[in-house]
């Protein structure tokens, strides 16, 4: 995969134009609820800051993926959860709220953590090519400016204009899920005598990572006590990574500028359709069976 006009410059305003649409829906005290709904707060982001990136790694160590294809692996578990993972957990009745709290923290928490994990990642599986590290500084600045400042605009008119936000919010939603399947479609086209490679070097292990996060999201929610909702919500909030994020970070001329690492991130970013809608099935199920 080369790099280009969707990688350079649609893809940064596809993604501030979804972190615009996650700030419309939030307010302050999403990002204070921990002080009010604790438990179930530190236990989504020990999952989603902690486990996910050290699962991410033990896969790419795991399964036999050439090196760039394993750091992309890492750069992906290494991004929180976005706009998707609030869809879906709306769409299972799960804790919306809880939802959006866990993706606005670790949204916070991850410009600070993607770049030591994503450097641990190159140092882990391209030894060769340190050169390509992320230098701290900027990369906190870069990706603060493409998440924290929509977020930041989203919240300011969410605050202001709480109906226009409303009236907005509904729309962007579909439209951020509209931008990620035309930047995975731009990618795959671009590279479409390479899309069955693709899924044969990276499906196994984004699957793996996909389905093995949200067994992990919700085995520990009950484990500790949670409710139904919160559980949904870990479940899909700690299995649901922001593919678009990923992508950036890797394929963008500003980041790393090496799309190859990009590939499993465009491929989670189709997988996770099909887990989720699986997930949302299930549910429903139990839902029905309860009921009956």
């Amino acid at each position: 995969m080369e790099s280009s006009f969707l990688t350079a410059v649609f893809l940064p305003f596809a993604l501030f134009i979804i972190m615009l649409g996650m700030g419309l829906g939030l307010t302050v005290k999403d990002f204070t609820r921990i002080l009010v709904k604790p438990k179930a707060v530190i236990i989504g982001l020990i999952a989603q800051l902690i486990i996910v990136p050290v699962v991410g790694f033990l896969l790419a160590i795991f399964f036999p993926v050439s090196p760039e294809l394993a750091v992309g692996v890492v750069i992906l578990a290494a991004c929180p959860g976005g706009p998707t993972s609030n869809l879906v957990t709306y769409l299972v009745k799960g804790d919306v709220a809880l939802s959006i709290t866990l993706t606005a923290i670790s949204s916070l928490v991850t410009v600070f953590t993607i770049p030591p994990v994503v450097n641990l990642a190159m140092q882990q599986f391209m030894a060769e090519s340190i050169s390509l590290q992320l230098p701290f500084l900027k990369t906190v600045i870069q990706i603060a400016v493409i998440t924290l400042i929509p977020v930041s605009l989203g919240m300011l008119i969410h605050h202001y204009a709480p109906t226009l936000a409303a009236t907005i919010e509904k729309k962007v939603k579909w439209l951020s899920l509209f931008f990620l399947g035309l930047i995975i479609v731009g990618l795959l086209l671009k590279e479409r005598a390479n899309v069955s490679s693709f899924f044969l070097q990276v499906g196994g292990v984004t699957l793996a990572l996909n389905v093995l996060t949200m067994v992990l999201g919700y085995s520990l929610s009950v484990l500790t006590g949670l409710n139904g909702e919160s559980a949904k919500a870990i479940t899909v909030e700690v299995g649901i990574q922001n593919g678009t994020l990923a992508i950036l970070i890797a394929s963008a001329p500003t980041f790393l500028n090496n799309p190859n690492m990009a590939i499993p991130a465009a491929v989670y970013s189709l997988l996770m359709f099909v887990t989720s809608g699986i997930f949302a099935v299930l549910i429903q199920q139990q839902r029905v069976k309860m009921s009956s």
